[in-house]
């Protein structure tokens, strides 16, 4: 069985958020093999403890898609502060073809865009994609999920970090399907009486006030913050009111545009533009909201640049929706594909961007934690990467052992099989998700 059919077995997907099925990239053939140990959203650092302490079965993973994509040269991306974890993945890359790509301390560095023309001095195409240029970009624990669908064992575990206003934050392996409340209690609970959680990062990630929700394949790990945060009040904030509210207080001084990192790479994303369109609402607005096509919703417009506190970022989202639901072609940028002269001035020191979302008090290590105890049941969404939803395998009743198959793709299509994180019975099956009780 070649190594892009052990992971399509295996259910392995991106583990940074994206959720794209690996074996796909697995079957590429490519010039540069390009790890993604990043992590620049604030607070998380479940990245930094997966390299630190299973760095040789990270690179494992990666040398194993590198030789199953025929790449002649790998990159492995991690910021110039994690420098322990340097020292840990350093000494299974010796002797190797694959070098350090050290970052500065910046948001988004962790964007594959800016990873690849970071790495490699190569521009992805608008509208593109890492193979576009001859890249094959993995996040760090994928390659840990890599070489665990070589010695076949399928993915039931998510490397989550838990933190903010929890008493002991902490990064541990936690079975898929489990509930955000277990994961805080294991972090020794909230500390704080009344809270809500981002999934997955303060910039791109989501809000809920839903313990009950569950960790999926893409789920970074969770971030509490108190309701009387700031960042609280603002996500919580109806579109409705996003939009009134830059309606009229928005003066196009074209910071969120100056800051954007794509516009800064080269990219025709200009979200002033786009928030015009909440003024001309019934002439111009498919003009104006071309220039959201190429966003990547990093949130750094709308989190740091804008000085009244607008909501440019949301502003290009709605618009994206806009041109998809009207059948609009996709913007296609006139001007050559060409990085602004002034790019390295107007990075984001992450320490800045903390300042700005007031969460500095909240920085704190996450260590590497072991011991979680398999929860009583697990919720498994069917579709939870990219592509289509798998078609479940099982019934009511049906008796399981952790890691059977649950869910499978079929065949041609692009997916990702699924397979049980506990050992237990089913009690629930929907065209949504599957419930298993220990």
């Amino acid at each position: 069985m070649s190594l892009a059919d052990k992971i399509a077995s295996a259910g392995v997907v991106g583990a940074g958020g994206a959720g794209f099925p690996t074996y796909i990239k697995a079957n590429s053939h490519v010039e540069f093999i390009i790890a993604n140990g990043a992590e620049c959203e604030p607070l998380l650092h479940k990245d930094y403890e997966i390299m630190l302490n299973h760095p040789e079965e990270i690179v494992a993973g990666m040398k194993m898609m590198y030789e199953s994509v025929g790449a002649r040269k790998g990159y492995f991306g991690i910021k110039d502060k994690n420098h322990k974890a340097i020292e840990e993945i350093s000494k299974h890359t010796s002797g190797t073809n694959i070098e350090m790509c050290v970052l500065g301390d910046f948001y988004p560095s962790g964007d594959e865009y800016e990873l690849v023309y970071e790495a490699t001095k190569r521009l992805i195409p608008p509208h593109g994609i890492p193979l576009d240029v001859g890249c094959v970009v993995n996040n760090v624990e994928t390659y840990y999920n890599i070489f665990q669908a070589s010695k076949g064992f399928p993915v039931t575990e998510k490397f989550v970090c838990v933190t903010g206003a929890v008493k002991n934050p902490a990064s541990f392996f936690v079975p898929i399907g489990t509930s955000f409340a277990e994961l805080i209690k294991f972090a020794g609970g909230a500390s704080v009486p009344d809270f809500g959680i981002f999934i997955s990062g303060l910039l791109m990630g989501k809000l809920t006030f839903d313990p009950n929700e569950v960790v999926t394949k893409t789920c970074a790990g969770i971030i509490v913050l108190p309701t009387d945060h700031y960042m609280i009040s603002r996500m919580n904030r109806p579109p409705q009111s996003m939009n009134r509210i830059g309606k009229s207080a928005c003066d196009q001084c074209s910071y969120c545009t100056e800051f954007c990192p794509r516009y800064l790479l080269g990219y025709d994303v200009q979200p002033h533009k786009v928030m015009r369109s909440l003024v001309f609402t019934s002439s111009g607005q498919e003009l104006w909201n071309q220039y959201a096509d190429l966003c990547c919703a990093c949130g750094l417009c709308s989190l740091y640049a804008c000085p009244e506190d607008l909501y440019p970022r949301e502003a290009c989202v709605q618009s994206k929706n806009e041109l998809r639901k009207n059948n609009i072609p996709k913007y296609q940028q006139q001007k050559a594909l060409k990085v602004h002269p002034v790019k390295e001035g107007r990075r984001v020191p992450l320490k800045q961007l903390m300042k700005r979302l007031n969460v500095t008090q909240y920085e704190r290590p996450a260590p590497y934690k072991k011991g979680f105890e398999e929860p009583d049941s697990v919720k498994i969404f069917l579709k939870q990467h990219t592509g289509i939803a798998a078609l479940s395998l099982v019934e009511i009743g049906t008796k399981l052992n952790k890691g059977d198959l649950i869910g499978r793709i079929p065949e041609n299509a692009l997916g990702a099989n699924l397979h049980s994180p506990i050992t237990g019975q089913v009690t629930h099956v929907s065209e949504d998700f599957i419930r298993i009780q220990k």
